[in-house]
């Protein structure tokens, strides 16, 4: 379905969308909010929308939940087909690529903010966050409403038990795979370690963290040829490692997306891999946390994280009172009022470098310990070309080969080596397919 997406995109120039209006001239204007947000970020999406809407009277932001970030993406292509897409769509960074190749389908954030009246100004957006989102000339295409980077989450409680310190998480993966081990062993906790995203956190981030690569081409940034390369044997040791400790459970498959968080937060494992933007439901679960950066291998990282998370697109053919009113609402998302807020609340990252100094002039970082680290661990060093990210015109698509080969090695049916091969095989078959 994504690469009819990219082929149908790129002969169709431009997408036409018919507009009635049947309800009064005096009535806001509606705008469609297609999202994933589910649990904690659900409520903020919400309330955001709520704001917004009260603070004016001429539009109306209705958020639309469409299940998971891939089923948002299946649902905006079904829509685009259709051509009855909502006016603002949240796609997960995997689908970015799909949607920079889908130019005349989308109409890029920068200029629906001038449309409204507003001058774009990266400078005032965190670098790395605003150069995933943009073309090569730093034209912002999509409005990064929440980013976040991968961080560790650990439950002070099960660590105490087992005889860890409480207030030193692991800081490399060999720490995190002995702490692992130590609570399994002990019986702080029924499982030591899982994690969410194996594709995002395990293989995408891993490679900018430790710097190593993840493909040719700057890993697809400098160009849709891609050569994948996640197979080289740093990959390796770390997947095989964690296909050891799932004999026994001491590692736990959740799923292929966030699932595993809910084993984190129900106290079955004892340590998390996940989104900054996880940390609402971790909050909400009572479980006495703490958070680590993400570890990483001595002689390798750590180098920098590359943004996960989510950002807004507007599709093209919209009506000048729509691009207005959508302008109107990023406005009122960048504000750092309300980026303050989703930073604070959520756990994703400010997008603008004012909301960033206003929450650390506030005090926050210092009552509230490891909120600082996914921004400093994207902002720590200046990106490498295997650190400025992942970009593929398929990338959802070789994802899911991705976690089927995990899948099968996490079942016993092969090693790392040879689910990392068959991955990169498919994978590179799946992305030439793509850009013939």
């Amino acid at each position: 379905m994504i690469s009819r997406f990219y082929s149908t995109t790129l002969l169709s120039g431009a997408l036409a969308v018919t507009v009635s209006m049947a309800a009064p001239a005096f009535a806001a204007t509606e705008l469609q909010w297609w999202h994933g947000m589910a649990g904690a970020n659900n409520e903020m999406v919400n309330e955001l929308a709520n704001e917004f809407n009260e603070s004016q009277s001429e539009y109306k932001i209705v958020p639309v939940y469409k299940g998971s970030y891939p089923e948002v993406l299946n649902a905006g292509i079904a829509g685009f087909r259709a051509k009855q897409p909502p006016a603002i769509i949240q796609v997960f960074d995997a689908g970015s690529g799909v949607m920079m190749a889908a130019e005349g389908a989308v109409e890029p954030a920068a200029e629906v903010m001038e449309k409204a009246g507003y001058k774009f100004d990266k400078s005032r957006y965190l670098p790395g966050i605003v150069a995933y989102y943009s073309k090569p000339d730093g034209t912002m295409l999509s409005f990064p409403y929440n980013s976040s980077s991968p961080v560790l989450y650990y439950n002070k409680e099960a660590f105490k038990k087992a005889g860890l310190d409480e207030n030193n998480p692991p800081k490399t993966w060999p720490e995190v795979f002995d702490a692992a081990k130590k609570i399994k062993e002990t019986g702080a906790a029924p499982c030591g370690f899982t994690s969410t995203w194996l594709t995002w956190i395990q293989t995408e981030n891993f490679a900018a963290w430790n710097d190593v690569s993840y493909g040719s081409n700057e890993n697809g940034l400098g160009g849709v040829d891609v050569e994948l390369a996640f197979n080289a044997p740093l990959f390796v040791e770390h997947f095989q490692s964690i296909a050891d400790l799932a004999k026994d459970g001491t590692f736990r498959y959740g799923g292929r997306t966030s699932e595993a968080k809910q084993l984190f937060t129900s106290g079955e494992c004892a340590i998390l891999t996940e989104s900054s933007g996880g940390l609402g439901d971790v909050i909400k679960s009572g479980i006495d946390y703490g958070i680590g950066q993400l570890p990483y291998y001595e002689g390798h990282g750590p180098q920098n994280t590359i943004p996960g998370g989510a950002s807004l697109w507007v599709f093209a053919g919209l009506s000048d009172d729509q691009y207005k009113g959508v302008g109107e609402f990023f406005n009122f998302l960048a504000q750092t009022k309300t980026q303050q807020k989703l930073h604070e609340v959520s756990g994703y990252l400010p997008v603008t470098m004012e909301a960033y100094e206003a929450t650390k002039n506030s005090g926050f970082y210092e009552k509230n310990p490891g909120r600082e680290t996914p921004i400093q661990q994207m902002m720590g060093k200046a990106p490498t070309e295997n650190s400025k990210g992942v970009r593929l015109v398929n990338l959802p698509q070789v994802r899911d080969i991705m976690n089927e080969e995990f899948e099968a090695m996490l079942g016993g049916k092969q090693d790392a080596k040879t689910a990392l091969d068959n991955a990169v095989k498919r994978g590179n078959a799946a992305i030439a397919e793509a850009i013939r």
